[in-house]
């Protein structure tokens, strides 16, 4: 699963960076890879009275806890925020002035990101909303609660599992593409509708499907030399794609909550984490460890594909294009590419997997090298 960077959205509400402004509240959206926190919160300009609920008078910034800013759009007039399409707060008693405090965030301990958040240092969160839909719900509970079979009665025909099974069968042979719940139910040998007992629809099936794939992860322990884990984890990764390309064609970047999909990242995180790195440094360098395998396993599952397809291999593709060389290649426009060439640059050893990520890993080495050395005397 891809991990970048955190990243925080001010949905452009230019006050929170305002230097005269006390932040007590904003709409923020937190994107920490796999987990996205809504945070509603107060903002009050300081030095200026609150502005009773429904007047219009100008400087009136002040959004009431209850209201939901659901616009991205900034109206900003002299200086001062006026949310577009933001509802009036409903009349309440006014609250007690809290005392001033510095830039910070939400201390989102129970979500897990806390020193992820901290470390952008951008905005303070009060309250936080969690929005729920009926699919979020159910397409969730399924990964996480899924109904056990039935116990009484007559036995059913199918279990969840077998759903899930024939889904990733469907799946290895012609890829996503292939994947329809009418095929699947063919697989099982049943009719189409008689899935939807099981699973609501396709993006559930293929939920399930990635989470049973990484179920198959021989993740580091904890404790492991952070070279060595941070290896195994990232050949664990690329073997995992080679098996199940499939699960290439899907969005790493919204890939599913799912237990053994979190504990992969939670694996990875754990590698270095206590290396010396910010936590900062620590998702990047692992989402840099993420693109890279991902990046290698797409390029060698299409050239499988192709040669697959057409019968004809990376070399022998080569070799018929030889009299490229000769006919049209210029040595004064491509100097460098001559050198490479000649010195035996383009001869990529058999292992590029293993070769590249080693140098990958010394990078890896020397940042935390650099992070435990302390400021320069």
């Amino acid at each position: 699963m891809p991990l970048t960077a955190s990243t925080v959205s001010f949905l452009r509400w230019k006050v929170l960076v305002r230097p005269r402004a006390r932040i007590t509240g904003a709409t923020l959206s937190y994107a920490v890879p796999k987990l996205t926190i809504h945070v509603i919160i107060r903002c009050t300009e300081r030095g200026k009275p609150s502005v009773p609920p429904g007047s219009s008078g100008r400087g009136a910034t002040e959004v009431g806890e209850d209201t939901h800013v659901t616009t991205d759009r900034t109206d900003e007039r002299d200086g001062d925020l006026a949310p577009s399409g933001s509802p009036q707060p409903s009349p309440a008693a006014p609250e007690p002035e809290e005392p001033e405090r510095p830039l910070g965030v939400v201390a989102a301990a129970d979500a897990g990101v806390a020193s992820a958040v901290q470390a952008a240092e951008h905005a303070r969160a009060q309250f936080t909303e969690v929005v729920r839909t009926p699919e979020i719900t159910r397409r969730l509970a399924l990964l996480w609660d899924p109904p056990a079979p039935a116990t009484r009665g007559r036995k059913p025909r199918l279990t969840l599992d077998d759903v899930v099974r024939a889904g990733t069968a469907v799946a290895q042979e012609g890829g996503l593409d292939a994947l329809s719940m009418r095929r699947v139910a063919t697989e099982l040998g049943v009719g189409a509708m008689s899935l939807y007992t099981y699973v609501p629809g396709r993006t559930e099936l293929v939920d399930l499907m990635i989470d049973r794939a990484y179920a198959e992860l021989d993740l580091p322990a904890a404790g492991a030399p952070w070279r060595t884990a941070l290896a195994q984890y990232a050949h664990e990764l690329w073997n995992l794609y080679l098996r199940h390309p499939w699960i290439l064609q899907t969005n790493m970047w919204r890939a599913p909550l799912a237990p053994h999909v979190l504990d992969a990242q939670e694996a990875g995180l754990r590698t270095i984490v206590d290396t010396g790195l910010s936590e900062l440094q620590v998702v990047d360098t692992l989402g840099l460890v993420d693109n890279y395998v991902q990046g290698l396993a797409r390029a060698t599952v299409a050239e499988r594909t192709e040669r697959d397809a057409t019968g004809v291999g990376n070399d022998e593709y080569w070799t018929t294009l030889g009299s490229f060389w000769e006919d049209w290649f210029d040595v004064e426009r491509y100097p460098v590419m001559t050198r490479v060439y000649v010195a035996g640059g383009f001869d990529a050893p058999q292992g590029p997997f293993d070769a590249s990520l080693d140098r990958l890993l010394d990078a890896v080495e020397m940042a935390i090298d650099r992070a435990n050395s302390g400021p320069a005397g």
